[in-house]
């Protein structure tokens, strides 16, 4: 009777655990399941939603961000990032300060512009440590210099960076003379068609974007003349930071993350440029990313740190030439307190 009764407790007891177990013997309780999950993903089941603003269209020149997303670096920092394409219908800066995104990309002119017209926006890291900038010119017209750019047509992108850093080039290479200068935006036309001699653009776009239409380039480079703006830099607001630090953190760490893994895989982060964006040619985005890598790396320190030198740079000539009024507090302006060390 007790060798019976100790039979039957037995199966018992093996009946519940086969109960409480799903394939290969392993628990299917849901609770304890997505637990386990959360604690290995970095809590996907409690991710907090995120906006990234860019400063332009979907394209190599953000290609960290969207590796970060890819990778799950964002999702191990316990973040769910939505990236949204920039542009003048949608301001970075506008956009982030009003406070219905997160943050935002923007050229590191418009941190100090902006903070002097009271928008609270603080610079937290800088992708592009040298600005893809130039003038270039066709290299039948034997236009090398700023010098030769006297008498002849510019084009000129107004009320930005690019015009910015042009006015700069102007001042360094002591050119008084007013410039015969025509507005341009972005269709590259004017330039193949000799009604400009000069085209303000980027090395990494609108350069490989001529060559690709058989033309052969000279490059005016702002470095030619001791001019070195930080261009694209990643920024979010005060409140920001006061509220949600560890966001800020997470944020920038993962997004740092991404960028180190597209200066060391440039093919692999083409190719993911080109599965979020929508009709971009591999080939273009490739050489994008790999003539974006000189101006990305770091000479000294880790990937993203920002200088107080070259924020001091950037101020004075933005009132020198203009731009500003007002001197702005450069320690609220940028922050490294987010770098990775």
């Amino acid at each position: 009777m007790r060798k019976w009764k100790l039979a039957l407790m037995v199966l018992t007891v093996a009946a519940l655990l086969i109960a409480g177990c799903g394939n290969n013997g392993k628990s299917t309780n849901s609770g304890s399941s997505s637990a386990t999950a959360s604690a290995e993903n970095g809590g996907s089941s409690e991710l907090k939603k995120v906006v990234l603003r860019l400063k332009w269209i979907n394209q190599a020149q953000f290609a960290g961000f969207y590796i970060a997303k890819e990778k799950g670096y964002y999702e191990a920092a316990g973040l769910d990032v939505e990236i949204r394409p920039g542009g003048s219908d949608f301001p970075s800066v506008q956009m982030v300060s009003s406070g219905s995104e997160d943050f935002g990309v923007t050229g590191a002119d418009q941190i100090l512009s902006s903070r002097e017209k009271g928008a609270p926006v603080v610079a937290l890291s800088v992708i592009y440590r040298s600005s893809p900038f130039v003038l270039f010119t066709l290299k039948d017209s034997g236009i090398t210099d700023m010098e030769g750019l006297v008498g002849k047509k510019v084009g000129v992108k107004l009320g930005g960076n690019e015009e910015l850093t042009y006015r700069a080039m102007l001042k360094k290479a002591g050119i008084d003379a007013k410039m015969d200068e025509m507005a341009v935006k972005y269709d590259l036309s004017p330039l193949l068609t000799g009604q400009v001699a000069a085209w303000p653009g980027y090395v990494i776009n609108e350069v490989i974007a001529a060559q690709e239409q058989g033309q052969e380039v000279n490059i005016i480079s702002p470095s030619d003349y001791g001019i070195n703006f930080y261009a694209d830099t990643l920024f979010t607001t005060e409140k920001m930071i006061k509220n949600d630090p560890e966001t800020v953190k997470g944020f920038v760490q993962a997004s740092m993350e991404g960028w180190q893994y597209a200066i060391e895989h440039p093919d692999e982060a083409a190719q993911i440029t080109v599965n979020n964006g929508d009709q971009l040619d591999l080939e273009h985005e490739t050489k994008m990313m790999n003539a974006s890598i000189p101006l990305l790396e770091a000479d000294q320190g880790p990937l993203g740190q920002m200088e107080e030198s070259e924020w001091n740079t950037l101020q004075e000539n933005l009132i020198e030439i203009g731009f500003m009024k007002q001197e702005q507090d450069l320690s609220k302006a940028f922050t490294n307190e987010f770098i990775p060390q």
